[in-house]
């Protein structure tokens, strides 16, 4: 069974990208996954600097962080854009956690992994600036990116009370995504 790590860029707690990230989950479990989908508010860490880590190494949330990313076969993230870009709270734990510890690689964690990437937002264009930025930015970490994405427009109004999609096109999109990671690690 793969693990397939789930998480959404954004730590709001009624971030329409968590919902989407949870859907994913779903959809990855109903595929057989073995399924961890996590809150990113919960590996809080500093603005990456390089004199701190010197100092003072990865924080411990970013060494568990860390530790999850490379124990799973591969991610779904679900980013948010804020101005057309990767969030800051996204690049900068990716940044942490891409940092060699004694004598690993640089991005020992993300290399070779494959991730699947979607977005969504209010507006109608569901987040499709984000993902060719995002994906160069994964791409730079060593990760390798599925063909394809997911994005969801008017994610405000986009979700049932039980949290499903209520658009069947959305809900398809999706589901295709995450059928074409599940056949990328076979």
């Amino acid at each position: 069974m793969k693990k397939i790590l789930v998480f959404a860029g954004s730590s709001r707690k009624e971030s329409v990208n968590k919902k989407l990230a949870a859907v994913a989950a779903n959809y990855a479990k109903l595929e057989g996954a073995d399924v961890t989908l996590i809150d990113l508010a919960d590996y809080s860490a500093p603005v990456y600097d390089g004199d701190m880590e010197a100092e003072s190494g990865l924080p411990e949330s970013m060494q568990r962080f860390k530790a999850l990313c490379a124990s799973h076969d591969a991610l779904i993230i679900v980013s948010p854009e804020y101005n057309g870009c990767v969030p800051p709270l996204l690049v900068n734990i990716m940044s942490w956690a891409s940092r060699p510890e004694g004598d690993e690689a640089s991005c020992a964690a993300f290399r070779g992994k494959k991730v699947a990437i979607a977005a969504a937002s209010p507006g109608g264009l569901g987040g499709v600036r984000v993902i060719p930025r995002l994906r160069d930015f994964l791409a730079e970490l060593s990760f390798e990116i599925v063909p394809g994405f997911a994005t969801l427009p008017g994610a405000y109004k986009a979700f049932d009370e039980t949290g499903e999609l209520v658009n069947e096109v959305s809900a398809k999109v999706l589901k295709d995504l995450v059928g074409r990671l599940m056949t990328s690690l076979r």
